[in-house]
């Protein structure tokens, strides 16, 4: 299949490589050329433009920072749906704005464009071994049909739903995995300043009604070890705490938790430290509290 890719980040560039071990003629994209370095010497072709990506292919998969950019990739003025064909399909990666992806949806089909939203969970190291969870909203055939290219990136996919349903369901796993974290950094720093060290605290919560699968994930790679080299950036959980807040307050729903946690995130981006890994907020509270949090111990 003739596949295209805009967006050659921290995740694309992983599932771009799967696309193209899979077999698929690649044309990719970015808004920084030499991302495509790696993909360009694989044999894939480089699209000036996204419409130029879409000229050339069957589906397109766009994987960008957040609402404004995907919005500006697919309609703009040099977008997907300008160089796309009738019955093509355009397959959003992004964590965006479920609104947002409702419009882009009425807007894509009006044009004869196919689309499904299929934000993806699992982080870098989901993409770098094809293993991501693909919530995907849109037609329930069209899903179908694209299933054997999905799979070549995730071996999760779910079908959510109509239209931004696959948007929501993403923005409510991360309301509860990223509000979490401060959560975690508030109990550990209790059970550190009370005198058990935090590799003890580890184990014991991780063999109790306590343990989560975020305090597995990040705790024992980063916040214990002191590693906050970037998986998943302060700034960007900032971009989907506060999606989750604004399509709350669209629909009327009260807030109490989910907005405390994300002023802990916003307080760590406007320190400058928005480009470390969403464990670090956990330094906040270790400010606070004058206690440090680490421990040489594995994930269970």
């Amino acid at each position: 299949m003739d596949v295209g890719f805009i967006g050659l980040g921290a995740m694309g560039r992983h599932m771009t490589r799967h696309l193209q071990a899979a077999g698929h003629t690649i044309t990719v994209h970015d808004i920084r050329r030499e991302a495509a370095t790696p993909f360009l010497e694989a044999g894939a072709n480089w699209g000036d433009t996204p419409q130029q990506v879409a000229q050339a292919s069957e589906v397109v998969f766009t994987s960008l920072p957040g609402p404004v950019e995907v919005e500006a990739v697919a309609l703009g003025s040099e977008g997907i749906a300008a160089g796309a064909s009738n019955g093509q399909v355009y397959v959003d990666l992004s964590t965006n704005s479920p609104v947002l992806t409702r419009r882009l949806h009425a807007d894509l089909a009006a044009k004869g464009i196919r689309m499904l939203d299929c934000p993806v969970s699992g982080g870098t190291i989901g993409a770098e071994e094809a293993t991501l969870a693909l919530l995907v909203g849109g037609d329930s055939a069209l899903y179908e049909e694209l299933l054997p290219v999905l799979r070549c990136i995730g071996d999760k996919p779910f079908y959510c739903g109509p239209a931004g349903a696959g948007q929501v369901c993403k923005l409510v796993n991360n309301y509860i995995t990223l509000s979490l974290q401060p959560l975690l950094a508030e109990a550990f720093s209790i059970g550190v300043k009370a005198g058990v060290d935090a590799g003890t605290l580890f184990e014991a919560v991780s063999r109790s009604t306590g343990n989560t699968r975020s305090m597995q994930w990040r705790y024992p790679p980063a916040l214990l070890k002191g590693n906050f080299a970037p998986t998943f950036t302060v700034d960007l959980v900032r971009k989907d705490l506060g999606l989750a807040i604004e399509l709350a307050e669209q629909f009327g729903v009260p807030l109490q938790l989910g907005p405390l946690a994300y002023q802990e995130y916003d307080d760590m981006s406007k320190s400058g430290r928005g480009n470390l890994d969403t464990s670090s907020v956990a330094l906040l509270q270790e400010e606070r509290a004058g206690v440090e949090i680490r421990a040489d111990v594995e994930p269970h």
